[in-house]
């Protein structure tokens, strides 16, 4: 360092006589060419003083930020006079300098000339070159303009922001669909830990939605991101069950900086977990339905003249959107078994209509969960057990008298005037999920309706 790229090259000599290869042929002798080419390659501005202060080296980069060439720099005293302000030269070569009396890097911000007399803040890292004897022989100094400093130290400082404490989800995957970087908020929606899913299939996390998910990503490579925001619907495997949530995501196709050409080097997938504002609407909505159709079924009810044909319209109104099959079984008068008095078809949908049962009771085995309801004067939910085959689960429904297909049942009994009228029940198929709490109080909402319809009938009828 303490001498000249010329100097450099003239150390090499020129009148040494050339290697020769293997082949025969003289073999390049790279010396001051390669060292002129890396200084010159680096994205850093960079000049180098030897012990003297005088200025041995000085690349393309602070040749671009400041305007003097290499030609025009090496060979001067320090920057006096040219690339500082001479009021300021003193100081600014001085602890430029004292970098050779100290270890490590120090690190200084000044106010440099450009060539054409404009002024630039730049901010520099020194460090002392030790020469053959182990003594300083000079100083190095990388410098770049502050707002670029201060841009790059944002982008890392975003980064690791990013990666440790963003209230969202971030997770780099690679062009494989491979995570390779996941923060802290990603790994716990996982439910894995920081490394753990690295390198792994996205299947292997995601047990539901995994095709939508990679079917996303696969886009974003191909064709860039989105302008808007995805919601995801995803089960994920967990020690105490499936977890089913909702993320509500966003993706950025990640390029090199470092081609002529833009080459992906995966994708930027941040999430959020809106599982719960999401199921929240879900159940607004929900309620708003079932309040709109029981609004619906009174208004039909009221232009009924047949009682019964009442209490069916407030069944076939419940059936939209809750249940595949309806059965209203009603008490003999003697208030010891149930008769079926009006249902759904048993096949494809239909409404619930009166059935010729002549008065027969329905052959339903002890612990039914009919007769449980009208025991206990409320509502019995079942469903068939998980783990059954599909013939299993329609011998489950066939032995309960109910359509084969029926899964998950509801019954719930009819009350009127302290008076047990019968039990209503909703059957729905393996495609619908099984009954909740909300849907038993739904039912109750509807039998009671349909109880008050079946109690004027009987008065009717009387």
């Amino acid at each position: 360092m303490s001498a000249s790229r010329s100097e450099t090259t003239s150390a090499l000599g020129p009148d040494e006589p050339e290697r020769e290869s293997a082949g025969g042929q003289p073999a390049a002798v790279p010396g001051a060419e390669l060292l002129a080419a890396l200084l010159d390659g680096m994205d850093a501005a960079l000049c180098a003083f030897d012990a003297e202060g005088t200025i041995t080296h000085w690349n393309r980069e602070a040749e671009r930020i400041l305007g003097w060439s290499s030609e025009e720099a090496v060979g001067r005293r320090g920057f006096a006079g040219w690339a500082v302000r001479t009021a300021d030269a003193e100081d600014v070569q001085g602890r430029l300098m004292a970098a050779m009396d100290a270890p490590g890097r120090t690190v200084h911000e000044f106010a440099l000339l450009r060539k054409d007399g404009g002024r630039v803040l730049v901010r520099t890292q020194s460090a002392r070159v030790l020469g053959g004897d182990g003594k300083p022989a000079g100083v190095y100094c990388a410098f770049s303009e502050v707002h670029a400093q201060i841009d790059l130290e944002r982008s890392i400082a975003l980064s690791e922001a990013l990666f440790e404490d963003a209230s969202w989800g971030v997770v780099l995957v690679d062009v494989d669909l491979r995570p390779t970087v996941v923060n802290g908020y990603a790994a716990r929606a996982l439910g894995a830990g920081r490394t753990s899913p690295l390198g792994r299939p996205l299947g292997e996390l995601v047990v539901q939605g995994v095709e939508e998910l990679e079917g996303a990503l696969h886009h974003v490579l191909a064709e860039g991101a989105p302008r808007g925001l995805a919601e995801l619907w995803v089960t994920l495997s967990a020690a105490e069950g499936e977890r089913r949530r909702c993320w509500r995501s966003g993706f950025l196709r990640l390029a090199s900086p470092l081609t002529e050409e833009p080459v992906p080097l995966g994708v930027g997938w941040l999430f959020h977990d809106v599982t719960e504002s999401k199921l929240a609407e879900q159940e607004a909505d929900r309620l708003r339905f079932r309040s709109s159709q029981l609004h619906r079924a009174g208004r039909a009810a009221a232009e009924c003249e047949d009682a019964m044909e009442a209490a069916t319209a407030y069944l076939d109104f419940a059936l939209a959107g809750f249940a595949d099959h309806a059965l209203l079984d009603l008490v003999e008068p003697d208030g010891e078994r149930l008769v079926r008095a009006a249902s759904t078809p048993s096949g494809a949908p239909g409404p619930c209509l009166p059935v010729a049962g002549a008065g027969i009771p329905v052959r339903y085995p002890k612990g039914h969960p009919a007769l449980q309801a009208a025991d206990r004067n409320g509502s019995v939910r079942a469903s068939a057990p998980a783990s059954a085959a599909a013939s299993a689960t329609g011998d489950w429904a066939a032995d309960r008298q109910w359509p084969r297909d029926a899964v998950h049942s509801l019954c719930t009994v009819l009350r009127s005037r302290g008076r047990t009228l019968g039990v209503v029940t909703f059957l729905r198929g393996s495609s619908r999920p099984a009954f909740e709490r909300p849907d038993a109080m739904y039912a109750e909402s509807v039998a009671v309706l349909t109880a008050s319809a079946l109690d004027l009938a009987g008065l009717a009828e009387g």
